[in-house]
Protein backbone atom coordinates (compact mmCIF):
# COMPACT_ATOMS: atom_id res chain seq x y z
CA UNK A 1 0.00 0.00 0.00
CA UNK A 2 1.72 3.36 -1.03
CA UNK A 3 0.52 6.73 -2.41
CA UNK A 4 2.10 7.89 -5.35
CA UNK A 5 2.19 10.57 -8.20
CA UNK A 6 2.10 10.48 -11.52
CA UNK A 7 2.21 13.88 -13.88
CA UNK A 8 3.50 15.55 -16.92
CA UNK A 9 7.26 16.23 -16.75
CA UNK A 10 8.93 18.61 -18.96
CA UNK A 11 9.56 16.45 -21.55
CA UNK A 12 6.05 16.00 -22.05
CA UNK A 13 6.02 12.26 -20.71
CA UNK A 14 4.14 10.46 -18.04
CA UNK A 15 6.11 9.77 -14.72
CA UNK A 16 5.35 8.19 -11.42
CA UNK A 17 7.21 9.00 -7.90
CA UNK A 18 6.64 8.18 -4.60
CA UNK A 19 4.98 10.37 -1.62
CA UNK A 20 6.32 10.44 1.66
CA UNK A 21 2.74 11.38 3.62
CA UNK A 22 5.22 12.84 6.22
CA UNK A 23 6.74 15.38 3.47
CA UNK A 24 3.34 15.99 1.98
CA UNK A 25 1.59 18.07 4.97
CA UNK A 26 -1.31 19.23 2.26
CA UNK A 27 -2.63 15.68 1.37
CA UNK A 28 -2.63 15.01 5.74
CA UNK A 29 -4.71 18.17 6.35
CA UNK A 30 -7.31 17.53 3.37
CA UNK A 31 -7.88 18.45 0.13
CA UNK A 32 -11.02 19.81 -1.58
CA UNK A 33 -12.67 17.19 -3.82
CA UNK A 34 -15.83 17.37 -6.20
CA UNK A 35 -17.60 13.76 -5.99
CA UNK A 36 -16.14 10.35 -5.72
CA UNK A 37 -16.81 7.15 -8.40
CA UNK A 38 -16.59 3.92 -8.33
CA UNK A 39 -15.80 1.65 -11.39
CA UNK A 40 -15.36 -1.83 -11.92
CA UNK A 41 -13.41 -2.90 -15.00
CA UNK A 42 -12.62 -6.94 -15.96
CA UNK A 43 -9.76 -8.52 -16.24
CA UNK A 44 -7.45 -8.02 -19.01
CA UNK A 45 -9.48 -4.53 -19.87
CA UNK A 46 -7.17 -2.20 -21.32
CA UNK A 47 -6.92 1.75 -22.11
CA UNK A 48 -4.22 2.55 -24.99
CA UNK A 49 -2.31 6.38 -24.66
CA UNK A 50 -4.67 8.64 -22.53
CA UNK A 51 -3.79 11.80 -20.65
CA UNK A 52 -5.88 12.37 -17.66
CA UNK A 53 -9.07 14.37 -18.16
CA UNK A 54 -8.68 15.98 -14.57
CA UNK A 55 -6.47 15.93 -11.20
CA UNK A 56 -7.44 13.23 -9.96
CA UNK A 57 -6.95 10.80 -7.03
CA UNK A 58 -7.40 6.97 -8.43
CA UNK A 59 -7.63 4.39 -5.44
CA UNK A 60 -7.39 0.52 -5.90
CA UNK A 61 -9.85 -0.94 -3.84
CA UNK A 62 -9.45 -4.61 -5.24
CA UNK A 63 -7.51 -6.33 -7.90
CA UNK A 64 -4.44 -4.79 -9.56
CA UNK A 65 -4.09 -2.11 -12.20
CA UNK A 66 -0.85 -1.98 -14.02
CA UNK A 67 -0.44 1.46 -15.64
CA UNK A 68 2.32 1.87 -18.75
CA UNK A 69 4.81 5.09 -19.01
CA UNK A 70 6.43 6.59 -22.35
CA UNK A 71 9.82 5.60 -21.03
CA UNK A 72 8.42 1.57 -21.72
CA UNK A 73 8.01 0.52 -17.78
CA UNK A 74 5.06 -0.80 -16.62
CA UNK A 75 4.32 -0.12 -12.87
CA UNK A 76 1.29 -2.40 -10.47
CA UNK A 77 -0.82 -1.15 -8.40
CA UNK A 78 -2.92 -2.80 -6.00
CA UNK A 79 -5.52 -2.85 -3.25
CA UNK A 80 -4.64 0.36 -0.46
CA UNK A 81 -2.88 2.04 -3.42
CA UNK A 82 -3.78 6.03 -3.81
CA UNK A 83 -2.36 7.50 -6.67
CA UNK A 84 -2.50 11.29 -7.70
CA UNK A 85 -3.12 11.57 -11.47
CA UNK A 86 -2.48 14.58 -12.68
CA UNK A 87 -0.78 13.82 -16.15
CA UNK A 88 -3.65 16.18 -17.63
CA UNK A 89 -0.97 16.75 -20.60
CA UNK A 90 1.01 15.29 -22.89
CA UNK A 91 0.93 11.62 -24.23
CA UNK A 92 -0.07 10.58 -20.49
CA UNK A 93 -0.07 6.68 -20.18
CA UNK A 94 -1.84 3.36 -20.75
CA UNK A 95 -3.96 1.28 -18.10
CA UNK A 96 -4.49 -2.18 -17.78
CA UNK A 97 -6.29 -4.56 -15.49
CA UNK A 98 -3.40 -6.94 -14.24
CA UNK A 99 -4.24 -10.59 -13.59
CA UNK A 100 -7.39 -12.58 -14.02
CA UNK A 101 -9.39 -10.45 -11.63
CA UNK A 102 -11.46 -7.55 -11.87
CA UNK A 103 -10.08 -4.21 -10.72
CA UNK A 104 -12.03 -1.94 -8.93
CA UNK A 105 -11.26 1.71 -8.83
CA UNK A 106 -12.30 4.92 -6.49
CA UNK A 107 -11.99 8.20 -8.82
CA UNK A 108 -12.24 11.18 -6.19
CA UNK A 109 -11.55 14.37 -9.06
CA UNK A 110 -9.96 17.48 -6.99
CA UNK A 111 -11.94 20.56 -6.41
CA UNK A 112 -10.35 23.39 -9.56
CA UNK A 113 -8.21 25.82 -7.23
Amino acid sequence: MGLFRLYTGTDGQSHIETISLAKSAEWGKGLATTQISFRESPAGNFQDWHPAPRRQFVIIVSGQLEIGLGDGSKHVFGPGDARLVEDTTGKGHTTKVHGNQPCMTATVPLAQQ
